[in-house]
């Protein structure tokens, strides 16, 4: 069992009477997380299981029945519906409950695509519900051995609560290779690649046809290994339209199709910066290396990972950053790349904030390492303070003024 860095904040918000949505992707441990928060639910229905499914999706209602066949109490039963997706009428059905006794019943729904909802024009029960995300683990909530641990005072981009660094550390991060999946990385290393390629053969093409999403099953996944490729650079829509023989449209929709199903994010440009000619092209990401490398076809195993490893740290700090925003909610990702050849990898916005990132495979960053990270605080002096460069080093380092060189497991 991981200890959830959100759990404390779940807790909290499901003590407020309204109607909680958690959607994530597959095997992110929403179901294992629920159950810690509500041990004691008075109706758990799981449509995933096909008969509890069938028999909801012919009679929404009956939820209805149910409910009110409950006891009333000073505690409010808890009521969760498990992939809500795949019966979007039961959305009205607790609607309808909660307008009617708002505080007599206590309502969680749980998702992992929100492409059948849009199609269908699903209720979201709008000034009803509090949304959240889960995503796969953060560094914080995967911890490395202690024996020997030395925690660093350092300042992070985000500040969570850092893993403790020790003598056991390992120089890139495991997710590296393997991801962050919860039962992909509690399982034994044997059986990892394997639960990884299923997850993308198996979970994918069933998800997928079972709402009917793919009508022609090659195509997409000729996509899905490029788009496993191709993922961290900029997207190029025409080459992966050609390489792929579908058309620009349906190559747009495919990776829309990824976002549903909250398995990859999109990362816009930073467009605040006063110099001219930006790339403003997206770049996209899948939310996890370990399912990146199998939608890729890769070989799952350190070997891939050495045998380029820049880029896919790059990728990994990207993620890790990510998933700190979309939790602490209330600031957004970006990169810059200006033609003049100014490149930071992540620019962090939270507010008038701006926190600059550079990720580099080197166990011995230098202040040359950091120039575009200067001229980052030069030209947004008064928004940004203090620069990052995310690094393999054994603890945190100022390479300039400004500048921290950070070791990956402070992040």
């Amino acid at each position: 069992m991981f200890v959830r860095w959100v759990e404390p904040i779940f807790r909290e918000k499901l003590s407020q009477p309204y109607v909680h949505l958690l959607f994530g992707a597959r095997q992110t441990g929403k179901t294992t997380l629920l159950q810690r928060l509500i041990p004691k639910a008075a109706i758990w229905l799981d449509f995933s299981v096909p008969e509890q499914r069938v028999e909801y999706l012919a009679e929404p209602g009956k939820l209805i029945r149910e409910c009110r066949a409950l006891p009333v109490s000073d505690e409010p039963p808890w009521v969760v519906v498990d992939e809500a997706q795949l019966v979007p009428e039961i959305f009205n059905a607790i609607q309808h409950l909660y307008d009617r006794e708002r505080t007599r019943w206590r309502f969680v729904l749980c998702g992992s695509s929100a492409r059948k909802l849009r199609r269908t024009g699903a209720n979201l029960l709008p000034g009803r519900s509090f949304l959240h995300r889960l995503f796969p683990l953060l560094t914080v909530e995967r911890p490395f051995p202690e024996t020997g641990s030395v925690t660093y005072d350092a300042p992070s981009p985000l500040p969570m609560t850092p893993a403790p660094a020790t003598a056991e550390s390992p120089l890139f991060p495991p997710a590296l290779t393997v991801g962050e999946l919860p039962g992909v990385a509690a399982a034994p290393p044997e059986a990892r690649a394997d639960l990884l390629r299923s997850y993308c053969q198996v979970h994918l093409e069933e998800e997928l046809r079972r709402e009917a999403l793919i009508k022609d099953w090659p195509p997409f996944a000729r996509f899905l290994r490029l788009a496993g490729a191709e993922a961290g650079q900029l997207v190029n829509y025409t080459k992966i339209a050609r390489q792929t023989g579908v058309s620009v449209p349906t190559v747009k929709n495919y990776y829309q199709l990824l976002e549903d199903m909250f398995l990859g994010f999109r990362l816009p440009a930073f467009s605040r910066s006063r110099r001219k000619n930006l790339l403003s092209t997206d770049r996209f990401f899948f939310a996890d290396m370990g399912v990146r490398h199998a939608a890729a076809g890769l070989t799952i195993t350190p070997d891939t990972v050495l045998a380029d490893p820049g880029p896919l740290f790059e990728q990994w700090v990207g993620i890790e950053l990510w998933k700190r925003v979309q939790y602490i909610g209330d600031g957004q990702l970006h990169y810059l790349r200006a033609k003049s050849g100014l490149e930071i990898d992540f620019v962090i916005e939270r507010g008038q904030k701006l926190t600059p990132v550079e990720v580099k495979w080197t166990e011995k960053p230098s202040e040359s390492d950091a120039r575009h990270l200067r001229t980052f605080l030069k030209e947004h002096r008064g928004q940004a303070e203090r620069a990052y460069l995310i690094c393999r080093c054994a603890r945190p380092q100022e390479i300039g003024e400004g500048v921290i060189a950070l070791p990956w497991f402070c992040l």
